[in-house]
């Protein structure tokens, strides 16, 4: 790509011109999939980056000094949230669709009803073995099922202060169960 093709446009959308932005857009599209797509090897994901590279682009055009690095500055910003995208999307996991069908039919046996109803009894003991203060905030978050924000609100204290206290609550909780068990 010549340097002086895109020079003049780069300079007429850093003064406010949208139509000069949408032809380097234009420009430069192909070159951006093909990074973002290198990356994330997902035409989805891909799409969704190439549209918040061109917004994040526009938003900080005003602050590109040299407007013949635009094509440059254009692959760095691809490349940061193409990795961002990356490292932030959770496993995926695959299975075969047959696993499906096993995994939601579970038959309701005499025994599997007895274990379930020891550990909910399990459960009960030990969340009556907590202090009040751990008991109230896992009930009203995994019975109640009140968000942090309610949760905040209900206990007067800070969503990072709630947080702690479900860290807190379910790390007691599992060792007074652990206690419980046969040696």
């Amino acid at each position: 790509m010549i340097t002086d093709s895109f020079t003049p446009l780069v300079l007429r959308a850093q003064s406010g011109d949208r139509d000069a932005f949408s032809d380097l857009v234009v420009l430069f599209q192909s070159r951006i999939y093909g990074i973002v797509m290198q990356r994330l090897r997902n035409s989805a994901e891909a799409d969704e980056v190439v549209q918040e590279v061109f917004l994040r682009a526009f938003r900080k055009l005003p602050q590109l000094q040299e407007a013949e690095r635009f094509g440059g500055w254009l692959c760095q910003i691809a490349v940061r949230l193409s990795i961002n995208r990356a490292v932030r999307r959770p496993n995926e996991t695959c299975f075969e669709p047959q696993s499906f069908n096993g995994m939601q039919e579970t038959e309701d046996t005499p025994f599997s009803a007895m274990i379930r109803q020891e550990n909910i009894e399990q459960v009960r003991e030990g969340l009556n073995q907590l202090g009040h203060l751990d008991r109230e905030t896992l009930w009203a978050f995994y019975f109640e099922g009140s968000s942090l924000k309610e949760m905040s609100e209900q206990f007067e204290s800070p969503i990072g202060t709630i947080k702690r206290r479900l860290h807190t609550a379910r790390g007691r909780l599992r060792e007074v169960i652990g206690a419980m068990q046969p040696a």
